[in-house]
C-alpha cells in the first residue's frame, strides 16, 4: 500500500487524493514531529504565565474575554469540540471526511499549532485505521475554519460521538478506537482550537474537483470532436495558427485535443458539399457551439489553471489561529479566512456549467433533422414509431439547468455569527458542497454527448471516422453501451456512458490512439 509521509512544508493534491480515495497509509516525518514538540514547548511556557492567551488561557470567539484557570482549561478544550459538533443534514461522502481530516493532518504536523506529537500520532492513527467520523453536510461558514466538520473529527478524536468503521458500518466513536487498540485524546491547551480551525473540508473538496475537472474538459474535447464529425462539419478551425493569435493556453490545449481526435477522419470537411447525396447545409461555417467548442473549454482549463494555483498555495499553509512563529511568538491571525478558497470553487461552478451548456447544445442539434444535416430526427431507428433520444436530451437539459443555478456564487454572501465577532465569512464549505453536485452533473451531460455522438457517427454509413473514434465507438461499445437501434429501456445505457467517462475509460481510448492528450 502506498505510503504518504508528511512532513513541516504541507502536501500536494495527489497526496490529497490518495489518502481520501486511495486509502494511502499516512505517516508522520521525525522532523515534523520534532517541529511539533519544540512549538508545545512555547504553548507550555505561556500555559505557565499569568498573562492571557487567545486559545491557550481564554475562551474563544467572542468569549474570548474570559481568562481561564489552569484546573478549567482541559475543560474548556473538551468543550469548544462538543459545542461545535453541532452539524446537521445528510452526512457528507467518506472521501471528503478523510481529505479533510488529512489536510488538518498536514496543518498539525508543519509545527504552528502547538499541539503535542500524541495528537498528530493519533490522528494519522485514526486515518490508518479506515475509521471515518461521521460528519454533517450543514455547520460551516466558511470562515475561522469549517468549525463544525472539523469538530466531529475531533469529537471521534476524543473517543466521542460516531464514526464509520473500515467495514462500512457507523458505531460509537470509543468503541471504534478500541477495537483498533487506539487511545482517545485528553485535549489540553490550545488543542481544541487547533483542531477545529481550518479550511480543510473546503480545500480537500477543491482539490478533488480539480483533479475531476481536469479528466472532465478532456472528455469534453473528445465528445466535442465526436459531435463536429457527426455534424460533418469542419476542423479547419481548430488549426493551431488560428488559436495562436488568441493566445490563451487552455483554447490552445482544447483545439490541439480535438484535432487529434479528429485526425484521419472521412466525415470531416462535408460541410458544404455533402456526401453520398446528402446535403451538405450549405454552411459556409458550423453553429458557435460546435465551432467554439475550444474557446469555451478553454476559458474553463484556464480558470481550473487558476484554481489548481490557489489550492497548491493552501496545501504549503499552516491554517490556525493562533499560530506559533518559528521564534516562539503566538499571534492571532486571519488565515483561517476561506476567501481565497471559497471564490475559485465559486469559479470552477461557473466554467462548469458553462461547459455543460454547450455540450448540451451540440447533443440537441444531433437530434434536430432540421440541423444534423441528414440524421434522422432524435436519431431514432424508426422516426415516430421509434423516439430515439428524445427524453435523453430532456434529462441532459434538467442536469445543465441545475448546473447553472448551482453556478450561482456562495462567496458573495456572508452572514455575521458569533455576536458580531465573526462578521464576515466566506461561505467556501457550501461553494464547496454545489461544487461536487456540478460537477457530477457535468460527467452525466458529457455522457450524454458521447451516447448520442457515438450513435450518430454509427448511423453516417459511407464514411470512415477518425481512428480515435473508432477506438472510442469499440471501447464504449464494450462496455456495455449499446448503438444505434430500435428503443429500448435508456436509463441503463446513459448510466454505462456515465461510468465510462467518470472513469477515465473515455480518455483511455482516445490516448490508446492519440498518445496523451492535455
Amino acid at each position: 500500500m502506498h505510503t504518504v509521509v508528511l512532513d513541516t512544508t504541507g502536501t500536494t493534491a495527489q497526496d490529497v487524493i490518495d489518502v481520501a480515495r486511495g486509502a494511502a497509509r499516512v505517516e508522520v516525518s521525525a522532523d515534523a514531529l520534532a517541529a511539533v514538540a519544540a512549538s508545545r514547548a512555547f504553548i507550555d511556557d505561556l500555559a505557565a504565565k499569568p498573562d492571557p492567551v487567545y486559545g491557550v488561557s481564554t475562551g474563544f470567539g467572542a468569549l474570548a474575554v474570559r481568562h481561564i484557570s489552569p484546573e478549567l482549561r482541559a475543560q474548556l478544550q473538551r468543550n469548544i469540540v462538543r459545542s461545535h459538533a453541532a452539524g446537521m443534514g445528510p452526512r457528507v461522502e467518506r472521501e471528503v471526511v478523510r481529505a479533510l481530516m488529512f489536510l488538518r493532518l498536514k496543518t498539525l504536523a508543519s509545527g504552528r499549532t502547538g499541539v503535542r506529537p500524541l495528537v498528530v500520532e493519533t490522528m494519522a492513527a485514526l486515518l490508518n485505521a479506515g475509521i471515518t467520523p461521521v460528519v454533517h453536510e450543514y455547520g460551516s461558514l466558511g470562515c475561522s475554519g469549517d468549525l463544525a466538520p472539523l469538530s466531529h473529527c475531533a469529537l471521534t478524536l476524543m473517543g466521542e460521538g460516531e464514526a464509520e468503521g473500515p467495514d462500512g458500518v457507523i458505531r460509537p466513536s470509543g468503541e471504534l478506537l478500541a477495537a483498533h487498540g487506539i487511545e482517545p485524546v485528553e485535549l489540553r491547551e490550545k488543542e481544541g482550537l487547533a483542531l477545529l480551525n481550518g479550511t480543510d473540508g473546503m480545500l480537500g473538496m477543491l482539490v478533488m474537483a480539480c483533479a475531476d475537472l481536469a479528466r472532465l474538459f478532456t472528455s469534453a474535447d473528445i465528445t466535442a470532436a465526436l459531435s463536429l464529425e457527426a455534424l460533418l462539419g469542419t476542423d479547419k478551425v481548430l488549426a493551431p495558427e488560428l488559436h495562436a493569435i488568441r493566445p490563451h493556453p487552455g483554447q490552445a490545449a482544447s483545439a490541439a485535443n480535438m484535432l487529434k481526435v479528429l485526425d484521419g477522419s472521412e466525415l470531416t470537411g462535408h460541410h458544404q458539399t455533402g456526401f453520398d447525396g446528402q446535403e451538405g447545409a450549405p454552411r459556409v461555417q458550423d453553429a458557435y457551439s460546435v465551432r467554439c467548442a475550444p474557446q469555451v473549454a478553454g476559458a474553463g482549463r484556464d480558470t481550473l489553471a487558476h484554481a489548481r494555483l490557489v489550492a497548491e498555495r493552501e496545501l504549503a499553509a499552516a491554517v490556525d489561529n493562533p499560530v506559533v512563529l518559528a521564534d516562539g511568538r503566538v499571534e492571532s491571525n486571519g488565515n483561517f479566512h476561506g476567501a481565497p478558497v471559497a471564490y475559485v470553487l465559486d469559479f470552477l461552478a461557473i466554467a462548469a456549467a458553462d461547459l455543460g451548456s454547450v455540450a448540451e447544445r451540440r447533443t440537441d442539434r444531433l437530434l434536430d433533422k432540421n440541423r444534423s444535416h441528414g440524421l434522422p430526427a432524435f436519431l431514432a431507428g424508426d422516426p415516430g414509431v421509434d423516439s430515439g433520444l428524445m427524453i435523453a436530451q430532456y434529462t441532459q437539459a434538467a442536469l445543465v439547468s441545475e448546473m447553472k443555478r448551482l453556478a450561482a456564487p456562495a462567496s458573495v454572501d456572508s452572514i455575521p455569527s458569533s455576536a458580531m465577532q465573526e462578521d464576515h465569512v466566506s461561505m467556501g464549505w457550501s461553494a464547496a458542497r454545489k461544487l461536487r453536485t456540478a460537477v457530477d452533473n457535468l460527467t452525466r451531460v458529457v455522457a450524454v454527448e458521447l451516447y448520442a455522438a457515438t450513435r450518430a457517427v454509427e448511423m453516417r454509413e459511407g464514411l470512415t471516422p477518425s481512428p480515435a473514434t473508432r477506438a472510442v465507438l469499440a471501447a464504449v461499445r464494450a462496455d456495455g453501451v449499446a448503438g444505434p437501434g430500435q428503443d429500448r429501456f435508456l436509463a441503463p445505457d446513459l448510466a454505462a456512458a456515465y461510468e465510462f467517462v467518470r472513469s477515465g475509460k473515455l480518455v483511455a481510448a482516445v490516448e490508446q490512439v492519440t498518445g496523451p492528450l492535455d
